[in-house]
Order: structure tokens, then sequence, then C-alpha cells
């Protein structure tokens, strides 16, 4: 394997830029379900929903988008199996997947997928391609941790979106924002717009 970074180019992703290597890998895909957990931690309970706001969600679309699919989904599945083996690093200190915020991790783990091969397709290089970006992440993960959070809450799927996705979404178009500035101003910084 090649020790130089690979060129920008379309297909390329900004953890492509490091030497690649398979120590490069191991350690991208573990630093990204650490962050992962970390950025968890990060967490406020909204009152009257079973769902905190925390900083996981951001970090799993960072994740995919900086790291490509593979990767990516290799990260966050590292993050949620051994966040079900006991390790308390989902929101609030959790752990295991008997929880009804579980569906939203899944959701992490699709979403962190999809946005890192949206980003091979250059869709981290400009704010309006990266906005849509994170929407659609945000999307996937809602799609799915809605849904499950009405089926382990008992409620129905109105109730749900109400205490599971309402109070999040201004906080979704910030985290969009910060992305939207962060992943194009890395790119311009490494001087490879692709």
């Amino acid at each position: 394997m090649s020790t130089a970074a690979a060129p920008a180019r379309t297909g390329a992703v900004l953890a492509d830029l490091l030497p690649s290597t398979r120590a490069r890998d191991i350690a991208l895909v573990a630093g990204g379900a650490v962050l992962t957990g970390f950025a968890a931690q990060i967490a406020v309970l909204v009152p009257g929903s079973p769902v905190p706001v925390s900083g996981q969600t951001f970090a799993a679309l960072l994740v995919g988008t900086a790291l490509g699919a593979r990767r990516g989904f290799l990260s966050l599945a590292l993050y949620t199996l051994v966040g079900m083996a006991g390790v308390p690093w989902f929101a609030q200190g959790t752990a295991g997947y008997a929880m009804p915020t579980f569906g939203y991790i899944v959701g992490m783990l699709l979403a962190a997928t999809a946005v890192g091969a949206l980003a091979r397709r250059g869709a981290d290089r400009s704010v309006l391609r990266m906005a849509g970006t994170m929407a659609l992440g945000s999307l996937i993960i809602y799609a799915v941790g809605v849904p499950y959070l009405a089926l382990a809450m008992g409620m129905t799927l109105s109730e749900a979106v109400a205490v599971g996705m309402v109070p999040f979404l201004i906080g979704d178009a910030l985290k969009a924002a910060l992305a939207m500035g962060l992943l194009p101003a890395a790119w311009r910084l490494a001087g490879r717009r692709g």
C-alpha cells in the first residue's frame, strides 16, 4: 500500500487525504466510534420527551461524511455493538439495546453510510450540497428512530413525532449549518476541491 496521500478527486472523502494504510483505516473506524461516544455524552434532557438533545447525531453524520460509506458504516457499527455490549457511551451514559431510543442509533448507522456515499460523490465540497446531505442524514435517523420510539413507548406515530422529532428540528438545523461550514472549509484548507 502506498503511504502517499490520495489526491482529492470525485470519489474521495476527507479521510482519503491521509496516507493509505490498513492501520489508518482501523484508526479512523475506531476514532469515529470513540468520537461518537464522546459526543453522545453532550446531552440535555428535553422536557416531555424520552429523547435527549445530544451530540451523537452530529458526530455520526460527520463521521460518515468524513470517512465515506464503508468506514462510516464500520465506525457506527462498532459504536453500536460496543454500546450494546455494555459500554455506557450512548446518550446520557446509557448502554444496551432495550431502550426506547435505540432506533435512533440504528438510524445513525444507516445515515452515516448514506452521507458517506454522498460525500464520495462530492456532496461535502459545497455549502448547498452539504445542507442537502445533512438533511437526508437527519431524515434517515428520524425514519428509523421515531417509529421505533412509538413501538417501544406504546405511542401513536403522531405522538412519537411530537416528542421524538419536532423538538429537535431547530438543533438539527444548527448542526447542519455547522457541517455546511466545516466540511467544505476542510476541503479548501486541504487545497483540493476535486
